[in-house]
Protein backbone atom coordinates (compact mmCIF):
# COMPACT_ATOMS: atom_id res chain seq x y z
CA UNK A 1 0.00 0.00 0.00
CA UNK A 2 2.89 2.39 1.15
CA UNK A 3 4.57 1.57 -2.40
CA UNK A 4 1.43 2.50 -4.24
CA UNK A 5 0.82 5.93 -2.51
CA UNK A 6 4.72 6.84 -3.48
CA UNK A 7 4.04 6.07 -6.65
CA UNK A 8 0.81 8.22 -6.85
CA UNK A 9 2.81 11.13 -4.82
CA UNK A 10 5.71 10.70 -7.62
CA UNK A 11 3.58 10.70 -10.67
CA UNK A 12 1.94 13.36 -9.60
CA UNK A 13 4.90 15.53 -9.14
CA UNK A 14 6.05 14.21 -12.68
CA UNK A 15 3.26 15.70 -14.37
CA UNK A 16 3.51 18.95 -12.71
CA UNK A 17 7.12 19.10 -13.81
CA UNK A 18 5.65 18.27 -17.29
CA UNK A 19 3.16 20.98 -17.77
CA UNK A 20 6.50 23.46 -16.71
CA UNK A 21 8.42 21.62 -19.39
CA UNK A 22 5.60 21.42 -21.83
CA UNK A 23 5.30 25.57 -21.23
CA UNK A 24 8.78 26.62 -22.33
CA UNK A 25 8.44 24.59 -25.11
CA UNK A 26 5.90 26.00 -26.64
CA UNK A 27 7.67 29.74 -25.92
CA UNK A 28 10.89 28.19 -27.27
CA UNK A 29 9.22 26.42 -30.51
CA UNK A 30 8.13 30.14 -31.65
CA UNK A 31 11.70 30.70 -32.07
CA UNK A 32 13.52 27.99 -32.89
CA UNK A 33 13.06 24.48 -35.00
CA UNK A 34 11.45 22.09 -33.57
CA UNK A 35 13.89 19.53 -34.12
CA UNK A 36 16.37 21.82 -31.75
CA UNK A 37 14.24 22.14 -29.22
CA UNK A 38 14.10 18.53 -28.76
CA UNK A 39 17.21 17.71 -29.36
CA UNK A 40 18.18 20.47 -26.38
CA UNK A 41 15.16 18.88 -24.36
CA UNK A 42 16.40 15.18 -24.95
CA UNK A 43 20.68 16.06 -24.32
CA UNK A 44 20.53 18.21 -21.70
CA UNK A 45 18.07 16.08 -19.96
CA UNK A 46 20.26 12.57 -20.41
CA UNK A 47 23.39 15.16 -19.17
CA UNK A 48 21.25 16.26 -15.98
CA UNK A 49 19.99 12.47 -15.36
CA UNK A 50 23.47 11.53 -15.92
CA UNK A 51 25.39 13.54 -13.51
CA UNK A 52 22.62 12.77 -10.86
CA UNK A 53 22.99 9.27 -11.07
CA UNK A 54 27.15 9.15 -11.28
CA UNK A 55 26.50 11.13 -7.84
CA UNK A 56 24.05 9.00 -6.35
CA UNK A 57 25.44 5.89 -7.20
CA UNK A 58 28.93 6.49 -8.15
CA UNK A 59 28.41 4.90 -11.33
CA UNK A 60 26.74 5.45 -14.83
CA UNK A 61 24.32 2.54 -14.80
CA UNK A 62 23.84 2.18 -18.55
CA UNK A 63 23.63 -2.29 -18.28
CA UNK A 64 20.50 -3.05 -19.44
CA UNK A 65 18.75 -6.62 -19.36
CA UNK A 66 16.95 -5.37 -22.06
CA UNK A 67 18.88 -2.99 -24.85
CA UNK A 68 16.55 -3.16 -27.84
CA UNK A 69 13.81 -2.57 -25.04
CA UNK A 70 15.16 0.57 -23.53
CA UNK A 71 16.25 1.85 -27.34
CA UNK A 72 12.27 1.68 -28.63
CA UNK A 73 11.20 3.21 -25.23
CA UNK A 74 13.07 6.37 -26.12
CA UNK A 75 12.61 7.15 -29.25
CA UNK A 76 8.71 6.42 -28.60
CA UNK A 77 9.44 9.30 -26.19
CA UNK A 78 10.83 11.42 -28.78
CA UNK A 79 8.18 10.56 -31.40
CA UNK A 80 5.57 11.83 -28.48
CA UNK A 81 7.41 15.11 -27.68
CA UNK A 82 7.99 15.72 -31.73
CA UNK A 83 4.17 15.27 -32.56
CA UNK A 84 3.23 17.27 -29.79
CA UNK A 85 5.63 19.91 -30.27
CA UNK A 86 4.60 20.39 -34.05
CA UNK A 87 0.88 20.70 -32.23
CA UNK A 88 1.90 23.48 -29.43
CA UNK A 89 3.07 25.50 -32.49
CA UNK A 90 -0.47 25.70 -33.89
CA UNK A 91 -2.88 25.13 -31.07
CA UNK A 92 -3.02 26.74 -27.26
CA UNK A 93 -1.42 24.49 -24.45
CA UNK A 94 -4.67 23.48 -22.91
CA UNK A 95 -6.49 22.10 -26.23
CA UNK A 96 -3.27 19.77 -26.72
CA UNK A 97 -2.91 18.74 -23.23
CA UNK A 98 -6.39 18.12 -22.76
CA UNK A 99 -6.64 16.32 -26.70
CA UNK A 100 -3.41 14.03 -25.16
CA UNK A 101 -5.78 13.23 -22.33
CA UNK A 102 -6.25 9.94 -24.59
CA UNK A 103 -3.06 8.55 -23.59
CA UNK A 104 -4.53 7.17 -19.87
CA UNK A 105 -7.19 5.62 -21.72
CA UNK A 106 -4.86 3.96 -24.54
CA UNK A 107 -2.59 3.00 -21.34
CA UNK A 108 -5.85 1.20 -19.49
CA UNK A 109 -6.48 -0.69 -22.80
CA UNK A 110 -2.57 -1.60 -23.26
CA UNK A 111 -2.38 -2.38 -19.76
CA UNK A 112 -5.37 -4.89 -19.45
CA UNK A 113 -4.32 -6.41 -23.74
CA UNK A 114 -0.77 -6.34 -23.10
CA UNK A 115 0.28 -6.69 -19.33
CA UNK A 116 -2.58 -8.50 -17.99
CA UNK A 117 -3.61 -6.13 -15.55
CA UNK A 118 -6.99 -7.06 -14.37
CA UNK A 119 -9.13 -3.89 -15.45
CA UNK A 120 -13.18 -4.22 -14.22
CA UNK A 121 -16.29 -2.72 -16.18
CA UNK A 122 -16.30 0.50 -14.25
CA UNK A 123 -12.96 1.26 -15.65
CA UNK A 124 -13.84 -0.11 -19.49
CA UNK A 125 -16.65 2.73 -19.21
CA UNK A 126 -14.49 5.31 -17.92
CA UNK A 127 -12.71 4.39 -20.92
CA UNK A 128 -15.22 5.25 -23.05
CA UNK A 129 -16.95 8.26 -21.32
CA UNK A 130 -13.18 9.20 -21.87
CA UNK A 131 -13.19 8.92 -25.75
CA UNK A 132 -16.61 10.63 -26.06
CA UNK A 133 -14.70 13.63 -24.12
CA UNK A 134 -11.99 13.48 -26.60
CA UNK A 135 -14.51 13.46 -29.50
CA UNK A 136 -16.06 16.97 -27.75
CA UNK A 137 -12.56 18.11 -27.43
CA UNK A 138 -11.83 17.65 -31.73
CA UNK A 139 -15.09 18.95 -32.31
CA UNK A 140 -15.40 17.28 -35.83
CA UNK A 141 -17.98 19.30 -38.05
CA UNK A 142 -20.14 16.62 -39.10
CA UNK A 143 -21.24 16.69 -35.44
CA UNK A 144 -21.18 19.69 -33.93
CA UNK A 145 -21.75 22.01 -37.27
CA UNK A 146 -19.21 25.45 -37.30
CA UNK A 147 -16.01 25.76 -38.75
CA UNK A 148 -13.82 22.54 -38.84
CA UNK A 149 -10.81 21.66 -35.84
CA UNK A 150 -7.97 23.07 -36.87
CA UNK A 151 -6.09 20.21 -37.90
CA UNK A 152 -3.08 20.08 -35.46
CA UNK A 153 -5.69 18.72 -33.05
CA UNK A 154 -5.57 15.71 -34.21
CA UNK A 155 -1.42 15.45 -33.69
CA UNK A 156 -2.27 14.75 -29.86
CA UNK A 157 -4.27 12.22 -30.29
CA UNK A 158 -1.22 10.48 -32.20
CA UNK A 159 1.03 11.76 -28.93
CA UNK A 160 -1.56 10.28 -26.96
CA UNK A 161 -1.04 6.79 -28.85
CA UNK A 162 2.23 6.73 -28.51
CA UNK A 163 2.79 7.84 -24.76
CA UNK A 164 0.80 4.82 -23.98
CA UNK A 165 2.89 2.48 -25.57
CA UNK A 166 6.24 4.71 -24.19
CA UNK A 167 3.98 4.13 -20.37
CA UNK A 168 3.56 0.02 -21.43
CA UNK A 169 7.55 -0.34 -21.79
CA UNK A 170 8.48 1.54 -19.03
CA UNK A 171 6.11 -0.43 -17.24
CA UNK A 172 7.38 -3.72 -18.59
CA UNK A 173 11.05 -2.54 -17.77
CA UNK A 174 10.48 -1.87 -14.26
CA UNK A 175 10.57 -5.98 -13.99
CA UNK A 176 13.52 -6.26 -16.09
CA UNK A 177 15.88 -3.79 -14.69
CA UNK A 178 17.01 -1.65 -12.59
CA UNK A 179 14.82 1.91 -12.51
CA UNK A 180 18.05 3.96 -12.49
CA UNK A 181 19.04 1.99 -15.67
CA UNK A 182 15.73 2.88 -17.62
CA UNK A 183 15.83 6.80 -16.10
CA UNK A 184 19.68 6.72 -17.58
CA UNK A 185 18.22 4.85 -20.92
CA UNK A 186 15.23 7.49 -20.93
CA UNK A 187 16.93 10.03 -23.60
CA UNK A 188 20.04 8.04 -24.50
CA UNK A 189 19.11 7.02 -27.91
CA UNK A 190 17.15 9.86 -28.75
CA UNK A 191 19.67 12.29 -27.64
CA UNK A 192 22.10 10.44 -30.60
CA UNK A 193 19.73 10.51 -33.02
CA UNK A 194 18.83 14.06 -32.65
CA UNK A 195 22.22 15.07 -32.47
CA UNK A 196 23.03 13.55 -35.56
CA UNK A 197 19.86 15.42 -37.59
CA UNK A 198 19.93 19.02 -35.64
CA UNK A 199 22.91 20.47 -37.30
CA UNK A 200 21.07 21.00 -40.64
CA UNK A 201 18.40 22.78 -38.98
CA UNK A 202 20.48 24.84 -36.59
CA UNK A 203 18.96 28.24 -35.26
CA UNK A 204 22.06 30.05 -32.99
CA UNK A 205 20.87 31.06 -29.59
CA UNK A 206 21.58 33.99 -27.57
CA UNK A 207 22.63 33.48 -23.82
CA UNK A 208 19.20 33.63 -23.11
CA UNK A 209 18.59 30.74 -25.36
CA UNK A 210 20.97 28.83 -24.44
CA UNK A 211 19.92 29.08 -20.77
CA UNK A 212 16.18 27.96 -21.84
CA UNK A 213 17.22 25.46 -24.03
CA UNK A 214 19.40 23.81 -20.86
CA UNK A 215 16.30 24.26 -18.44
CA UNK A 216 14.41 22.49 -20.71
CA UNK A 217 16.37 19.67 -20.54
CA UNK A 218 16.74 19.34 -16.77
CA UNK A 219 12.56 19.50 -16.73
CA UNK A 220 12.59 16.48 -18.73
CA UNK A 221 15.14 14.54 -16.69
CA UNK A 222 13.04 15.55 -13.66
CA UNK A 223 9.77 14.60 -15.37
CA UNK A 224 10.70 11.26 -16.06
CA UNK A 225 13.08 10.35 -13.86
CA UNK A 226 9.83 10.98 -11.24
CA UNK A 227 7.93 9.08 -13.75
CA UNK A 228 9.91 5.93 -14.01
CA UNK A 229 10.18 5.39 -10.44
CA UNK A 230 6.58 6.10 -10.27
CA UNK A 231 5.66 2.47 -12.32
CA UNK A 232 8.37 0.99 -10.48
CA UNK A 233 5.79 1.54 -7.68
CA UNK A 234 2.65 1.14 -8.67
CA UNK A 235 0.91 -0.74 -11.98
CA UNK A 236 0.01 1.14 -14.98
CA UNK A 237 -3.90 0.97 -14.56
CA UNK A 238 -3.49 2.77 -11.45
CA UNK A 239 -0.97 5.49 -11.97
CA UNK A 240 -2.87 6.71 -15.97
CA UNK A 241 -5.90 8.17 -14.01
CA UNK A 242 -3.68 10.76 -12.32
CA UNK A 243 -2.80 11.80 -15.76
CA UNK A 244 -5.98 13.94 -15.11
CA UNK A 245 -4.87 16.85 -12.85
CA UNK A 246 -2.16 17.99 -15.44
CA UNK A 247 -5.30 19.55 -17.02
CA UNK A 248 -5.31 21.66 -13.92
CA UNK A 249 -1.95 23.17 -14.26
CA UNK A 250 -1.93 22.99 -18.17
CA UNK A 251 -4.67 25.81 -18.57
CA UNK A 252 -3.40 28.24 -15.95
CA UNK A 253 -0.14 27.77 -17.35
CA UNK A 254 -2.19 28.70 -20.80
CA UNK A 255 -3.87 31.72 -19.19
CA UNK A 256 -1.44 33.01 -17.46
CA UNK A 257 1.49 32.80 -19.63
CA UNK A 258 0.01 32.45 -23.30
CA UNK A 259 -3.48 34.24 -22.61
CA UNK A 260 -5.66 31.41 -23.77
CA UNK A 261 -8.90 30.82 -22.17
CA UNK A 262 -10.37 27.79 -22.80
CA UNK A 263 -13.82 28.23 -25.11
CA UNK A 264 -17.23 26.36 -23.62
CA UNK A 265 -17.43 23.29 -25.49
CA UNK A 266 -12.92 22.51 -24.61
CA UNK A 267 -14.30 22.78 -20.93
CA UNK A 268 -17.34 20.52 -21.39
CA UNK A 269 -14.82 18.37 -22.88
CA UNK A 270 -12.51 18.17 -20.39
CA UNK A 271 -15.15 17.89 -17.65
CA UNK A 272 -16.37 14.64 -19.57
CA UNK A 273 -13.04 13.47 -19.68
CA UNK A 274 -12.48 14.41 -16.23
CA UNK A 275 -15.84 11.97 -15.44
CA UNK A 276 -14.42 8.96 -17.34
CA UNK A 277 -10.79 9.89 -15.39
CA UNK A 278 -12.66 9.52 -12.19
CA UNK A 279 -14.69 5.76 -13.42
CA UNK A 280 -11.30 4.69 -14.45
CA UNK A 281 -10.02 5.20 -11.20
CA UNK A 282 -12.55 3.66 -9.04
CA UNK A 283 -11.57 0.21 -7.75
CA UNK A 284 -13.11 -2.66 -9.08
CA UNK A 285 -15.70 -3.87 -5.93
CA UNK A 286 -14.35 -7.69 -6.43
CA UNK A 287 -10.77 -6.41 -5.94
CA UNK A 288 -11.21 -4.51 -3.31
CA UNK A 289 -13.00 -7.18 -1.24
Amino acid sequence: MHSRLAGVALQLAALATFVCMDTLIKLLAAGFPVTQVMWARFLFGFITVAIALRVITGHFPWRSKAPGWQTLRSLTLAGCNFIFTNALVHIPLADATAVGFASPLFTITLAAIVLKEAVGWRRWAGVAIGMFGVLVLLRPPFLFGGAPMHWAMVLPLGTAALFAVYQILTRRLAGLDDPRTTIFHTSLSASLVLTATTPFIWTWPGPSGWGALMLLGVLGGIGHGLLVMAFARAPASLLAPMSYTQIIWAVLAGVLVFGDVPDALTVVGMVIVALGGVLVALPDRRRAA
